[in-house]
């Protein structure tokens, strides 16, 4: 038996749909980027959020701790590709677990640049719901060579 598509409810005022997608992240969405408002220019903090799904669930009912590392790894990713020229990819991530998210809970990640050397980016982030942390996430990303990007069909300098 195929069951439909779940419609996840609307995001908070200032969500939009991610335009920064790839093929991974689509199946784990949607996801949603804070829209720069007129208080925040530029998101500093590099907030993206979703709706807990029934498909992003455990066999307990909450939201599954590999969803969570997902969607850390795509807040602290969506930081560091922001720096530079471009994009970076994840060599090493640590998770901390505080508390569960439940069933149409909103989700919301942020993340910071705490130090960048000429290969390396140095993140922290931080994965809540409205009411309560649930993970904390350190992050170190490696930049991708322009020449990489350009191989790989991405946008580089040319």
């Amino acid at each position: 038996m195929s069951m439909a598509p779940e419609k996840p409810q609307d995001p908070p005022p200032g969500f939009v749909l991610s335009e920064r997608g790839s093929p991974y992240t689509e199946m784990i969405g949607p996801l949603y980027d804070l829209h720069d408002l007129p208080d925040l220019p530029g998101d500093p903090e590099h907030c993206r959020g979703f709706r807990v799904l029934e498909g992003h669930l455990n066999n307990a009912g909450i939201i599954h701790g590999g969803m969570m590392m997902s969607f850390a790894d795509t807040v602290l990713g969506r930081a560091a590709g922001s720096v530079g020229s471009g994009s970076a990819v994840t060599v090493h991530m640590t998770t901390d677990f505080l508390g569960p998210a439940h069933l149409g809970d909103w989700v919301e990640g942020r993340a910071k640049i705490m130090r960048q050397t000429r290969t390396l980016i140095f993140v922290e982030g931080e994965i809540r719901t409205r009411k309560r942390l649930l993970m904390t996430a350190n992050g170190i990303f490696r930049r991708l060579s322009r020449r990489r990007r350009n191989r790989r069909g991405g946008a580089g300098k040319g």
